[in-house]
């Protein structure tokens, strides 16, 4: 059985994997390479077949997540690398995240530095990103949202029913393995501008990746974004409810809306970390 398994999800990617594919070859030659193709309507089976690597073709396009979770079921190697098929990342660089995991870790993310963000917007929103998922797992988080990442298939495929069919995999599943206490480690690395157009849409995706900020926090620990919410309405209530008596000598209903919405929300945020609690037992006994 091959030892390692080479994922690639690839949505009209045919320009880029014709470089790529006999690079990774090269690179690593007992590999198992995957690729996914999530719909695409160029010739990408024609290249894969030229290469001589497995194409996993799908009849419609399903989105970035769910060719990672397909090709995580399909492959057979003990470990996981997963790249992206736009030429973005150099396969000379898989060794060296492969070394970073022999030294005990479950999971190593390729962590891009500045220069190789694509644009100032996307840096900005990452390190928004990596910032606050700093904060909620208490570990530095180098790069949350990297698709170039090495991890062992065991520990990958506990979580794979929690990932979305759309693009913030990277986000859940980091986010995963800290909540599971498994070891992730960050080596850095240089990505190249992409071959071809990006699939992601800024106007669009932007409503999405505002919504990563939320998920990165109910994924963790849902307490930790509740309880603060829950804070600010006590104190609001409190300022309010001082205000008033000052001046009109009352208790008003507005004092007592936010008293209320701080009862509310603290205890959603207790549910909401018992199910997040039952979610990840879930996936260990899977």
């Amino acid at each position: 059985m091959s030892r390692i398994s080479i994922i690639l999800p690839a949505k009209n990617e045919a320009a880029a994997l014709k470089d790529l594919l006999p690079r990774l070859v090269a690179a690593q030659p007992g590999a198992e390479i995957v690729v996914v193709d999530d719909g695409s309507t160029d010739d990408t089976p024609a290249v894969c077949a030229a290469a001589g690597v497995t194409c996993l073709s799908s009849p419609y396009s399903m989105g970035n997540g769910a060719a990672i979770k397909r090709g995580a079921r399909a492959a057979i190697g003990e470990i996981l690398v997963f790249m992206d098929g736009d030429g973005q990342h150099d396969p000379e660089d898989i060794a060296r995240l492969l070394a970073r995991l022999d030294q005990g870790y479950d999971m190593v993310v390729g962590a891009r530095d500045w220069e190789s963000q694509a644009g100032v917007g996307r840096g900005v929103a990452n390190t928004v990103y990596n910032w606050l998922a700093s904060k909620m797992t208490g570990q530095p988080v180098a790069d949350l949202t990297s698709g170039f990442r090495v991890a062992r298939a065991g520990r990958f495929r506990e979580f794979i029913h929690l990932l979305p069919n759309g693009f913030s995999y990277p986000t859940t599943s980091t986010m995963a393995f800290f909540r599971s206490a498994y070891g992730v480690a960050y080596e850095p690395i240089k990505a190249a501008q992409r071959v071809g157009k990006s699939h992601i849409k800024p106007l669009k995706d932007g409503v999405r990746f505002l919504l990563i900020i939320f998920k990165i926090a109910t994924l963790y620990s849902p307490l930790k974004l509740f309880f603060p919410v829950s804070l600010v309405f006590f104190l609001l209530g409190c300022a309010n409810y001082a205000w008033t008596f000052v001046h009109e000598g009352r208790l008003t209903n507005g004092s007592t809306l936010m008293w209320s919405a701080t009862v509310i929300v603290f205890l959603i945020g207790l549910v909401s970390e018992q199910i997040t609690s039952l979610m990840y037992v879930k996936s260990r006994d899977a």
